[in-house]
């Protein structure tokens, strides 16, 4: 007998989510320096914004390599840190490595749909989501914030990152990348997204802007009242 999360799966239409699911499970190996040299500062930065306290249930959707992913280990200890990836090679790479840093901890990662995650409703103290949507059709990323309110408890925040649209000159090689290869760079969405979480039913608390050296990032906090 399939699972109601199942019949939901196989219902869902197929977009560019199966491009990106390849080439992520290809890159897998390489991915984490361009994290290190473009993300980690806005991961940073997103972490100290997200009221996250020792002992909560968090996710992380759309884990990448794990850098985030091992942050939110590390400043949960005593709680549970869960994961989700698109592509099961990047998911499996990031419990890998967690595991072995941090064997006491409680976490587990795997390869998951982020339009239809297998969670019950209100599980998560915290959510974080940092550099997805913009690999999303539009039509997957609203189906993909309903997922987000629906698997988070009231009162508490979902934490975004997006690739910041704050640079023009950033801007204009982006849509050239993109353009090139779209299930890997995607398109930037920053600036139409807050409206897309207001939709959903989040208060956006902070908007904040960083740079990575050229690499520009906006950080989101949203909040489930």
């Amino acid at each position: 007998m399939q699972t109601a999360v199942a019949i939901r799966t196989n219902k869902l239409p197929k977009t560019i989510a199966a491009h990106t699911r390849f080439v992520y499970d290809h890159l897998a190996s390489v991915y984490p320096a361009s994290t290190y040299f473009f993300h980690s500062k806005a991961h940073k930065k997103t972490l100290e914004m997200s009221e996250l306290r020792n002992g909560m249930t968090v996710l992380e959707i759309a884990t990448g390599s794990g850098e985030m992913f091992r942050r939110l280990v590390r400043a949960n200890p005593d709680g549970y840190t869960c994961g989700v990836d698109l592509s099961p090679k990047m998911a499996a790479r990031t419990q890998r490595v967690a595991r072995s840093r941090f064997p006491k901890s409680s976490l587990n990662c795997q390869a998951v749909d982020c339009r239809a995650l297998p969670f019950l409703d209100e599980t998560f103290d915290s959510i974080f989501c940092c550099y997805l949507f913009e690999l999303l059709a539009s039509d997957d990323i609203v189906l993909t914030l309903d997922e987000i309110y629906r698997v988070m408890k009231p009162g508490s925040n979902c934490n975004f990152v997006l690739i910041g649209q704050q640079a023009g000159m950033f801007n204009r090689a982006y849509d050239v990348a993109g353009a090139l290869v779209p299930a890997f760079w995607g398109r930037q969405v920053a600036n139409a997204i807050p409206d897309l979480v207001h939709a959903a039913g989040f208060r956006i608390k902070q908007d904040h802007l960083v740079r990575q050296g050229f690499y520009p990032s906006r950080i989101l906090i949203a909040r489930k009242d």
